[in-house]
């Protein structure tokens, strides 16, 4: 019989807060049986976003209250230290003592990072938690981590990264020999600074399908499924990706939209213009996981709408429903008996 699954989400999350979570949360149920919800935060602010459930759909889902929310300002070490009746603390709480599978929080990301592994702790084996992402690609989408949750790494703790990102290429998106790639310079192999070629030594040395350094550009191509760089690097790497979307989408509206002409040929071009845009959508892409945790930690984006949301949500569903964290630390086993 399959396990019920409860999700714990910080309903007071993000730029919207119960108006985005509560729904997000309820329609990424869909498809979900065996799934429940634990919304952490007011409930006078989260009861009125239920009021349209059936009766079964009520009976998945507790309201936990809290009277602390963490704002996008606080510092980590206030947050961990001043905010324990928070929404944020009391769902990753609950991953820690078992009444949750997943923590799910649109919120600060560095009071989300450090109260997960003050409250969670690490995988035994992994130095530093990682955060990992799809980018779309030519494939569907590419794996990327670490994408802000270090500034700098070592080649051991790269080699980890690559490690984590093929588990979960392979168990949560279904990749059944993830291609693993290490971001650098240039392709070949005397390029790139002593930690990476040193990271890249260690990576050949493992059982994993390691295909060598990939530049930036192909991060976007159908030949790598996991992409690993350090926090710095990744961040940069993310926000530079999103601005050059954002670009491409307005430069396109203002074209097709300049004149009278250029509005019927748009008319035309709608239905390829409607696929672009869903292949290109950052709300499919929404849910960063922030891995190397001994639990389920999905980061959303601040600003995320319902249907974003939701898909963070069936993120953190589809890790605790393949155990992620003893997946990765299988994983580990692995390498340590390889090196």
């Amino acid at each position: 019989m399959t396990q019920p699954l409860r999700i714990a989400v910080d309903a007071m999350s993000g730029d919207l807060g119960p108006r985005v979570c509560v729904p997000g949360a309820i329609a990424a149920l869909a498809g979900h049986a065996d799934a429940s919800l634990a919304l952490y935060g007011e409930p006078r602010a989260i009861e009125p976003y239920l009021g349209r459930l059936t009766a079964a759909q009520r009976a998945r889902i507790t309201v936990v209250p809290t009277t602390q929310v963490v704002s996008m300002e606080d510092a980590v070490r206030e947050a961990i230290r001043r905010k324990k009746d928070s929404s944020m603390r009391r769902a990753i709480d609950a991953v820690a003592d078992g009444s949750a599978a997943a923590c799910v929080s649109a919120g600060n990301t560095g009071a989300l990072m450090g109260m997960a592994h003050f409250v969670l702790g690490m995988i035994p084996g992994v130095e530093r938690p990682a955060i990992i992402a799809p980018i779309p690609s030519r494939n569907g989408h590419t794996l990327m981590l670490d994408l802000g949750a270090n500034r700098e790494a070592t080649a051991a703790q790269l080699v980890q990264f690559a490690g984590m990102g093929s588990v979960i290429a392979r168990d949560v998106h279904g990749v059944a020999r993830p291609r693993v790639a290490l971001l650098n310079m240039g392709a070949e192999d005397i390029k790139g600074n002593a930690l990476v070629q040193e990271a890249h030594r260690r990576l050949q040395e493992l059982p994993l399908n390691y295909c060598g350094f990939v530049e930036g550009d192909g991060i976007f191509g159908a030949d790598i499924d996991v992409v690993v760089t350090d926090g710095f690097t990744g961040n940069v790497t993310l926000k530079a990706i999103e601005g050059l979307a954002r670009l491409i989408s307005g430069v396109i509206r203002e074209e097709f939209t300049s004149n009278p002409v250029r509005q019927i040929v748009a008319l035309g071009a709608y239905p390829v213009l409607r696929s672009l845009k869903n292949r290109l959508d950052p709300r499919r892409y929404n849910g960063a996981s922030m891995v190397g945790l001994a639990g389920v930690v999905v980061k959303s984006h601040g600003s995320a709408d319902e249907f974003a949301f939701a898909n963070a949500v069936r993120i953190g569903l589809a890790e605790a429903a393949n155990g992620l964290p003893a997946r990765i630390r299988a994983q580990l086993n692995l390498a340590e008996a390889a090196s």
